[in-house]
């Protein structure tokens, strides 16, 4: 490339030619131009040596490349950041090592491209765009699940808002995402501008829009000024068909599903983390930057509404920490009520309260205030429990089935002692053997005391042992007979009593014949 460079320098192309020709930027070429032959071997060699960055993140990334070869550095970049937190590396040093990496192992990039008009720039808070979208992703058993979700972008500061669900839309879910995406961006634009979807629109009546019922009582009850895109025109909503894309492209693709609170709450972090705080292609700003200053434009919303407090629809996934995940918070629910799969509903108070039901019209097993923040964890103490004073009973109670509570007590507390992360399990394996074998558990605590076994599962071995050495002795022990009888304790007359006995001829008839 050097070489290259310099050839067609000398053949009177541009700086700016030369980069087209090569494909590379102009600043490849200035720096190269500036280079001597001996600066630049010099500089060859060190490169060669010199151990970059990303070197020790080369299989993962490899890795990334070989199962997605359409993955794009942004991206790339994007995952580094989430899963290496203390990683810090800027975009244009992750897309050299993404391109140098593909030129290494040979794997070409597949290329989308779709074409946008340009849409003039609007006044701050005058304007949101909304738009749905669906992918396809692969589960960790490697099924697939359709996903779909509804994008905001405000069209002046680009900051966005997406919520997915793994279901198709309703109405009733679109007006309660318009709720918490006016939540989340603390006001409403004085204009949301929508495609011509289903569950907004009955007929375009030639302009004259008729909007469905529930989303017609919505609007009116919002005081929303909308504006309705016309069939087969996405450049009219330019700005929320590049978000749809880019969520598609760099949070969705290739992510993992797991669950659909999982996801949206992947999807608040990505916002936070990417979308939101990356800068701009168009605008060459962050977004989250040029909020805070539009945030002061938006129309206030004075309450939120809640739609459908409790529905079939409305259910969260129960935990396996019993925890339930509500706006990006966990809130607990009573120990024991998760088991695999298990779904709770839930309802939205007035005055701001969860509430939670094991059944669709069930009694109500939990009630927390919702929480304003992101992240936190609200626990009920009634679903908890006291774990010193637990665990401390269980021991006692455990000692008082030896014979020796004391002598057991002070055996079950080292056990503690060695296993505090593990002591309630220590303890129930005990007492399972207290109760199927509570024949040989004080032999046991003796001999685990002297040898100083302090383990359950040691415990357990040494009660299996007496119990096998019980068995075996039984098999040994040779049954006592019966005493003798003598023969003067017997009849008189049975001493004095003769045998019958037959002459030898009856044999040998019976044998072959009488010898002759």
């Amino acid at each position: 490339m050097y070489m290259e460079i310099h050839q067609l320098k000398k053949q009177g192309f541009k700086v700016r030619g030369i980069a087209r020709k090569l494909g590379i930027s102009r600043t490849t070429v200035y720096k190269y131009l500036r280079k001597s032959p001996e600066e630049m071997s010099v500089w060859m060699a060190s490169t060669k040596s010199r151990m970059k960055k990303l070197d020790p993140y080369e299989m993962v990334i490899h890795t990334w490349l070989t199962e997605h070869p359409d993955l794009s550095a942004a991206q790339v970049h994007d995952w580094l950041v989430e899963r290496y937190e203390d990683l810090q590396v800027a975009e244009s040093t992750v897309r050299n090592y993404v391109k140098e990496l593909r030129e290494k192992y040979s794997i070409p990039k597949t290329k989308e491209k779709r074409v946008y008009q340009a849409v003039p720039e609007l006044p701050m808070g005058q304007q949101a765009q909304v738009d749905f979208g669906q992918t396809q992703q692969k589960k960790r058993d490697g099924k697939k699940v359709t996903l779909n979700f509804i994008s905001f972008v405000l069209s002046h500061s680009r900051y966005k808002y997406v919520e997915w669900l793994d279901r198709p839309f309703t109405t009733r879910d679109m007006i309660q995402a318009h709720e918490n995406a006016f939540e989340y961006f603390g006001g409403i634009p004085y204009e949301l501008v929508y495609d011509q979807d289903a569950l907004l629109v009955v007929n375009e009546n030639a302009g004259d829009v008729i909007l469905t019922a529930e989303f017609q009582s919505y609007r009116e009850e919002r005081k929303l000024n909308i504006a309705i895109c016309r069939k087969q025109d996405p450049e009219s909503k330019g700005k929320v068909e590049n978000v749809v894309g880019f969520i598609k492209g760099n949070f969705a693709k290739n992510r993992v599903y797991e669950n659909i609170e999982q996801w949206n709450d992947a999807m608040l972090r990505w916002l936070a983390r990417t979308g939101n705080k990356k800068v701009h292609n168009t605008t060459k700003k962050r977004p989250v930057e040029v909020f805070s200053l539009e945030k002061q434009h938006l129309r206030p919303a004075v309450k939120k509404i809640n739609i459908s407090p409790i529905d079939s629809s409305i259910t969260r996934t129960v935990r396996k920490d019993n925890t339930i995940l509500y706006l990006s918070n966990r809130y607990s629910v009573p120990l024991g009520t998760y088991t695999k799969e298990k779904n709770v509903y839930i309802e939205v108070t007035d005055d701001g309260n969860l509430l939670i039901r094991g059944e669709k019209d069930g009694p109500v097993i939990a009630e927390h205030l919702i929480s304003t923040e992101r992240g936190k964890l609200i626990q009920d103490t009634q679903h908890t429990r006291d774990r010193t004073k637990g665990i401390s009973a269980y021991i006692s109670s455990l000692a008082e089935k030896f014979k020796h509570p004391d002598l057991a007590r002070n055996y079950l507390e080292k056990i503690h002692k060695k296993y505090p992360r593990y002591i309630r399990d220590q303890l129930q394996l005990i007492e399972k053997a207290c109760q199927t074998e509570e024949a040989f558990i004080d032999e046991a605590l003796a001999i685990c005391e002297t040898k100083a076994l302090y383990s359950a599962n040691e415990f357990s071995d040494i009660v299996q042992y007496l119990k096998r050495q019980r068995q075996v002795n039984n098999k040994v022990c040779i049954p006592e007979e019966p005493p003798m009888k003598l023969l003067s304790d017997s009849d008189s007359s049975v001493l004095h009593a003769k045998t019958h006995t037959r002459e030898l001829d009856s044999y040998l008839e019976v044998l072959g014949g009488v010898a002759k």
